[in-house]
């Protein structure tokens, strides 16, 4: 394999420096060409400094006189602002780019990195939730390669690797049910941001946690899929797997099923995006079967994690309606880790929000911004 160059769109975040731990173990593999933060300026100048990293991009441009003079005495030359993103992933010194970034944030540079052709690694589950079609047709227009990060959508391509082109009958998305996946509906009602985040298999990001309890990461995953395997909703069953070891399944017509089993470990679906059709060793734990035990499956409940079906609503209906869902939960989840809501007022937001929306069957990109912009000022007028 030769070396590949990458850039990390959010190196400082759980996603992002995952993906630096697989190049730290494989550094003869890979070279970080670009990396970005939005605020954390400190660790993303430490980063730059042991990977010799050339580009250097803090979107906070309140923190860009910072970066300069931590990065003073090195090789890296230091840029601020997404517009700077935009422009870097089209370089082409830029082989990979990894899309780490969180929320709707994440969508412009992708767009450009897919506009340049570029082998996209995407992690951020927004930008096919905001605007799936329009993130498919640019891919396909421009010669791009879109490899899922998420463990459940890798898993699924790895399913997919084995079938020859034989048609999906079903995919079946596992989700662990979180923290609260045993928890009464009275009990939930008032969990805080600390119980929510005590997620009991995988070490993420505060926001994709918060999701991960609302089962809001799962309808989100479930909208990627649609787009990422072309398939219609009604042919994504989520089910409720706790022990996190199965990490999706894919059902044919035959009713044969092959899943894809691991140790729930970001850096394996990572460095296999990176190194794709290659494998790594990339440190994690290896399954013992003969200790696994047994593995259990249920289905979600949608009475205590309402947000599950507000997915499945939003992406039957389609247009710019699953863009308004993600644009809602956003701004509802920032605001419960500042402990401002309850944790069912983020379903109650997400709802209000999906009802009230100024639909749009077939959006452009700046419809999606728009109704981005629009719901956001919404939302927070309902935390106001």
């Amino acid at each position: 394999m030769s070396k590949r160059r990458i850039a990390i769109l959010g190196s400082t975040g759980s996603i992002g420096t995952q993906t630096l731990d697989v190049v730290r173990q494989h550094r003869d593999l890979f070279e970080v060409e670009m990396i970005s933060a939005g605020s954390n300026v400190e660790l993303l100048a430490a980063q730059a400094l042991e990977f010799d990293v050339n580009n250097v991009v803090i979107c906070n441009e309140a923190r860009y006189p910072k970066l300069c003079e931590l990065l003073k005495d090195s090789d890296s030359k230091a840029w601020t602002g997404v517009g700077s993103l935009c422009s870097l992933v089209r370089s082409e010194s830029v082989d990979i780019v990894v899309g780490a970034m969180v929320g709707f944030s994440g969508l412009r540079p992708t767009l450009e990195a897919l506009k340049a052709g570029k082998i996209v690694a995407l992690a951020n589950k927004e930008t096919l939730v905001a605007a799936g079609s329009i993130v498919m047709r640019t891919m396909r227009e421009n010669g791009a390669v879109i490899l899922p990060v998420d463990s459940e959508h890798s898993a699924i391509f790895q399913c997919l690797l084995g079938a020859q082109g034989n048609t999906i009958h079903k995919i079946h998305l596992t989700a662990s049910g979180g923290p609260f996946r045993t928890w009464e509906r009275q009990r939930i009602e008032g969990a805080t941001a600390a119980d929510a985040l005590k997620h009991p298999n995988w070490d993420m990001g505060a926001k994709v946690t918060i999701d991960s309890a609302t089962l809001m990461n799962k309808g989100f995953e479930l909208i990627e899929a649609r787009w990422l395997f072309d398939v219609q909703p009604y042919d994504i069953n989520v089910v409720v797997h706790p022990e996190s070891i199965i990490h999706s399944m894919v059902e044919f017509e035959d009713g044969a099923v092959i899943a894809q089993l691991g140790s729930p470990d970001m850096r394996v679906p990572i460095g296999l995006a990176l190194s794709f059709p290659a494998r790594l060793d990339v440190g994690c734990k290896r399954l013992d079967f003969k200790t696994l035990g047994s593995l259990n499956f249920e289905s979600p409940d949608t009475d205590r994690f309402p947000n599950l079906r507000l997915a499945y609503e939003a992406i039957e209906r389609g247009g710019n309606a699953p863009c308004a869902l993600n644009a809602a939960n956003e701004v509802a989840v920032a605001a419960y880790l500042k402990g401002l809501i309850g944790f069912y007022d983020i379903s109650r937001i997400n709802e209000k929000c999906l009802r009230g929306l100024n639909f749009v069957a077939d959006p452009s990109i700046e419809d999606i911004f728009e109704t981005n912009a629009e719901v956001a000022r919404i939302a927070n007028g309902c935390i106001s």
